[in-house]
């Protein structure tokens, strides 16, 4: 019989999805410094993924664990490690990784299969299965995604506690060297060779700056206008094109561009325009003055002549677009130096086009591509000749790196390594040295921008060159200190393999599936990767040769909704839906039916229809998993935003992606119909509800968990007919499991307490507003209580015919529910929220013990919990945002006050009443 596993059971989300939030901030060795991939899951996601797919639910080891309070108390452990195992200080903690290795093991008789990640991309799937002691196997179709892959799990295994080859680092105080750190050395020393070398070679192109004292500091960036001519025949300046003339904007610190028109008889037109630097607010560009374009065109500065966007777009594609030197950034005492261009910093930018710059033209369309309508036609074009020059010097210096290291004793298979690694850095580089790069006048430290800050190639108009020989952003030396401390932190518990390879073709015997596939439209790889590929094919292909023979990345086959490479949207659709098909049929196949395969998704879509809103790319992925004969076992939405954000939970909307499980439907799975359906929905929805908030989850997120069992349920037929004979879509299936949940929901409230049904009730019609006192008698009466005794319980306040539930911000402070004569889970909730809101978990926890230590067990903890994810949901429906807030916020915080309450006893021993927990006698 088939052991369901714990992602198919319950998830400690809260705790997974603050581990992935918190991620976001954390740079330094993090492996998405390797080199940039867009899109990446957060590690501690993969890692909580992995672990639950292959571990056992403890409800399927009855023989362990007969009673559902054992398999719970288990499932508490299970979810505990899980909560160590995602914090990003544990990443490295051995003793952590072998207990969770120990637990696997135990579910996987010694034997956990092999990992396949078939869409690798930025390779955290397949780096996280290696951490967990699983060999990992990687492929993509994107040459990119495989380098990176190779250089983050297949490289480090083979070179674990060698120490570094670059003369003298072996001989130095270190003694012993562990995983990839001899790799991660080498990458810095050979580095900073080719920097010197490249200083040696190109330095006089980046002159430093000279002060007004007349001494000399390194320029960190020129600051560059583009131009054109104006078209009024009375005027013919060149016209300077900036967004913005701000250079600093910290208070006390202003500095601008100040341009002025001159008359200047060398110019074709007989003035020109000059730069010069203002500081402070006086003569600060305003709102009105900030600028010379926008988004409908441009002004001349000369004339005041409007100039049309498509005028400014004619001269680009007629090669007519110039560039002007408005300002230069050098390194100061703490702070940056803005100083007006000089004639010697315009002719040390005025260098020719090197030859063997990267061949390869842009698309003519694609997602999130906007220059090619001013010109720029080739990926050369978004360099400037001096970027060109420097970057055609570094990438020729890898292979000379790689001859070095060949030289001073390494292998040929590690010299190919570390030139890798060292391709990269120049690969990285790339985004902060191009001609779309913007200076950050609004930041702390104002600086370089990156061009990849979203997922696209847009137009920029005033740009910043960086000095990669300099120490600030974007210098050469960073990016392989950057590469360094990620190899760093690699220590390998298991080989990897790397391939690149069409996930529809590619063979899936003996692995297990866990994946982050495309996602519909959102992002064109193929094309931005496309970026780094002509560099990287440049430096590395003599090291690379079939995975950088082709002059830019494969694209066809490419399995992204891109309505222009496919000829429409529909077109585009039917693609994505014909590749999806064809995977999960393939992987079907080839299925382990001892374990779930994992697949997580994200989307942005959102359209209406006749069902309401839905999600195209998540109902396109659900119909063609099901089509192909996959049953979905559980859904689990992860967060990698900070902070508790109210959604729209009828459309299933989504903060950032899902996780499922599914597992092979057999093949003689019966139909049903909608009866047969809503039916078993009926009888199996409410206990897996009751799992889900039992476990750690927010009421935000439970909607779409809770679409798994229904799901579950939906997939396990072969079909599900609808009373005109047609099989029920995805989207009407969606719209059940939501009306099922939603009455799940409502019948809860009859295992509450008197009180808490009628507030509930009462909740429902009016909130925290004032109703009538007949209404409120009628409904108290209907469940056992009165009004007068609700208000005596300071559950409400009946005044002159009006009656108004207290909210938490009503309550008074010295309540103690261990002394209240009469308290319920109503009381307990309210009084906990106040206490949380304004004091934090541990009073909040204390609270939460006084309750619970009650000799009549009034106080039930799972109940108070269900009582926020049903209140939640109530308020969400009427859109009362506060309210919800504050539900959300107890639910996600419930396992660290549950925690406070089991701490130290607060109350005396003989008070402790129903109050046992897990203590050991």
């Amino acid at each position: 019989m088939q052991k369901r596993k714990l992602i198919e059971v319950a998830l400690p989300l809260e705790a997974i999805n603050r581990e992935s939030a918190r991620e976001k901030s954390i740079r330094h060795g993090h492996p998405s410094t390797l080199h940039l991939w867009w899109a990446r899951r957060p590690l501690a996601a993969a890692r909580a993924v992995l672990f639950a797919q292959l571990v056992d639910d403890p409800s399927s080891r009855p023989d362990e664990f007969p009673t559902e309070d054992l398999q719970r108390k288990e499932r508490e452990r299970l979810h505990s490690l899980i909560e160590r195992l995602v914090a990003w200080e544990n990443v490295r903690d051995e003793r952590l990784l072998r207990e969770a290795r120990a637990e696997i093991a135990k579910s996987t008789l010694g034997s956990p299969p092999e990992i396949i990640d078939p869409f690798a991309g930025g390779g955290t799937i397949p780096l996280e299965a290696q951490r967990l002691g699983l060999r990992a196997h990687a492929s993509d179709l994107n040459p990119v995604a495989v380098l990176i892959n190779k250089a983050l799990i297949e490289a480090p295994p083979t070179v674990r506690d060698q120490p570094p080859v670059f003369p003298g680092i072996a001989d130095s105080q270190i003694t012993t060297w562990k995983g990839a750190e001899g790799l991660a050395a080498d990458v810095r020393a050979y580095g900073a060779w080719m920097r010197g070398e490249a200083v040696r070679r190109i330095g006089a192109m980046y002159p430093d700056a000279v002060l007004s004292d007349g001494s000399r500091a390194t320029v960190i960036a020129w600051i560059w206008a583009r131009s054109i001519t104006c078209h009024n025949p009375g005027c013919g300046i060149e016209m300077p094109l900036v967004r913005s003339w701000w250079l600093g904007k910290k208070k006390g610190k202003e500095a601008f561009v100040v341009p002025s028109v001159v008359t200047d008889h060398s110019h074709p037109s007989g003035q020109r325009v000059q730069y010069s630097i203002g500081f402070g607010r006086e003569g600060a560009p305003t709102r009105d003055s900030d600028g010379t374009v926008g988004r409908l065109g441009a002004v001349c500065l000369a004339c005041g002549t409007p100039v049309p966007l498509e005028h400014v777009r004619g001269e680009g594609k007629a090669g007519r677009i110039g560039r002007q030197l408005m300002a230069v950034v050098a390194e100061g005492q703490r702070q940056r130096v803005y100083l007006e261009p000089t004639p010697e910093h315009v002719a040390a930018a005025d260098v020719e086009t090197p030859e063997h710059v990267p061949t390869g033209d842009l698309p003519e369309q694609a997602l999130g591509f906007r220059v090619q309508g001013y010109g720029m036609r080739r990926y050369a074009d978004l360099f400037t000749p001096r970027q060109l020059s420097m970057l055609v010097c570094f990438s020729d210096l890898v292979i000379e790196a790689r001859d070095r290291v060949l030289s001073d004793g390494g292998t040929p298979e590690y010299a190919n390594i570390v030139a890798t690694l060292l391709g990269f850095g120049v690969s990285k580089a790339t985004d902060y040295h191009n001609a779309l790069c913007t200076w950050r006048s609004d930041v702390k430290n104002e600086g370089i921008g990156h061009l990849f800050s979203r997922q696209a190639i847009p137009m920029v108009w005033d740009y910043c060159e960086a000095n990669p020989m300099s120490t600030s952003s974007g210098n050469m030396l960073d990016q392989w200190n950057w590469i360094s401390k990620v190899i760093d932190q690699l220590v390998p518990a298991a080989c990897g393999t790397v391939d690149q390879a069409d996930a529809s073709s590619r063979s899936y015997d003996g692995l297990l599936i866990s994946t982050d596939p495309p996602y519909y439209d959102n992002i064109g790889y193929a094309d931005l990767s496309d970026f780094f590929y002509v560099w990287l094919r440049r430096s590395l292909r003599k090291i690379h040769p079939d995975l950088l023979a082709t002059v830019l990345v494969p694209k066809a086959e490419e399995l992204v909704a891109d309505p222009f490479r496919h000829g429409g949207r529909e077109a585009a659709k039917g693609f994505f839906e014909r590749g999806f098909v064809r995977v999960f049929e393939r992987a079907r196949g080839a299925a382990n039916p001892e374990f779930p395969i994992t697949v997580i998704y994200a989307f942005k879509q959102s359209e209406g229809g006749a069902e309401g809103d839905a999600s195209t790319g998540w109902e396109t992925l659900l119909e063609g998993m099901i089509r192909t004969g996959w049953e979905i076992t559980s859904t689990w939405p992860m967060r990698s935003e900070l902070g508790n954000r109210t959604r729209s939970i009828d459309s299933n909307a989504l903060a950032s992606s899902i996780v499922l499980s599914l597992r092979p439907r057999p093949a003689n799975s019966p139909t049903t119909d909608r009866r047969g359906f809503i039916a078993a929905l009926e009888s199996e929805l409410p206990d897996a509800l009751r799992k889900l908030q039992q476990g750690q989850i927010a009421p935000v997120d439970l909607p779409q968990a809770a679409i798994g069992p229904g799901m579950a349920v939906f997939s396990r037929y072969a079909g599900v007919l609808e009373p005109d004979g047609r099989k029920m879509t995805v989207r009407s299936a969606l719209a059940r499991i939501n009306e099922i949940l939603d009455q799940v929901l409502n019948e809860q409230e009859g295992d509450f307490d008197a009180t808490s049904r009628f507030a509930i009730a009462w909740y429902r019609q009016h909130g925290y507003s004032i109703g009538k006192f007949g209404d409120a008698d009628s409904l108290a009466r209907a469940r056992n209580t009165s009004v007068e005794i609700l208000d005596r319980h300071e559950v409400l306040v009946s005044r002159a015919g009006n009656v108004q539930l207290l909210q938490p911000s009503d309550l008074r402070w010295d309540y103690d529910p261990f002394l209240d004569a009469h308290t319920s889970n109503w009381e307990v909730l309210h009084h906990l929220m106040k206490v949380l809101e304004r004091d934090g978990i541990a009073p909040a926890g204390d609270l939460l013990q006084a309750a619970l230590s009650r000799p009549d067990g009034a106080v039930d903890p799972d109940l108070v919990k269900e009582l926020a994810h049903l209140l939640f949901r109530v308020a969400e429906g009427n859109g009362w945002t506060k309210d919800a807030l504050g539900f959300n916020t107890l639910v996600t915080s419930w396992s660290e006050i549950l925690e406070a309450a089991r701490s130290e006893r607060k109350v005396p021993i003989g008070a402790q009443g129903a109050f046992d927990f897990d203590r050991e006698d």
